[in-house]
């Protein structure tokens, strides 16, 4: 069976190729919005059940894998920043606190129709930030399309003071461990 990314992330495709496996990469065009009163847990685990399912369509024979990371702190949803005011923004309110990234994986097998979908949650306390530090960071990596404004496999790391989580690269944003555990149960071994 053919495997497929259906992300355009290029972060989500160097974690895919730690596999070893040979896979294509599609784009979902799905758009990430929240629905009202939808929990983040949620929200991650629609959207990568609906990018699996967009690519679907196109491929006969072939596991799709969807993922989506939904970044909170207290109750607020931190979309990807998109500018340098809202990153530095997003990481004066999450200095000294902690956020949650709920990362979801889906993978549907287009043969059988059937899909299974993971949710890894990684708690992180990020370290007390000055706004030089803040402006430090965004100079050197500009982590505008990351949820959170951090890219935590980069110099993001050094904003965290501590994580707890399964999956150290659900924070990346694609939790292997569940995919190597998704794509056996649709009968692709890794090893």
């Amino acid at each position: 069976m053919q495997l497929v990314l259906a992300s355009t992330s290029r972060y989500r495709r160097v974690l895919l190729e730690r596999l070893g496996i040979p896979f294509s990469v599609a784009d979902p065009g799905v758009v990430e919005e929240r629905r009202p009163g939808e929990a983040p847990e949620s929200m991650a685990r629609r959207l990568a059940e609906a990018k699996a399912l967009s690519v679907a369509r196109g491929f006969r024979d072939a596991l799709v894998i969807g993922c989506d990371q939904v970044a909170v702190r207290n109750a607020e949803v931190l979309g990807k920043p998109g500018t340098h005011e809202n990153a530095a923004r997003q990481l004066r309110a999450l200095s000294g606190g902690e956020a949650v990234f709920h990362t979801a994986v889906c993978v549907h097998n287009t043969t059988d129709g059937t899909s299974r979908t993971r949710v890894v949650p990684c708690r992180v306390t990020f370290r007390k930030l000055d706004d030089g530090a803040i402006e430090r960071y965004l100079a050197r990596e500009q982590a505008y399309d990351c949820a959170g404004s951090a890219k935590f496999e980069g110099l993001g790391i050094a904003l965290i003071a501590k994580m707890e989580g399964e999956d150290p690269n659900a924070l990346v944003g694609l939790p292997l461990i569940a995919l190597v555990d998704l794509l056996h149960e649709q009968g692709l071994n890794v090893l």
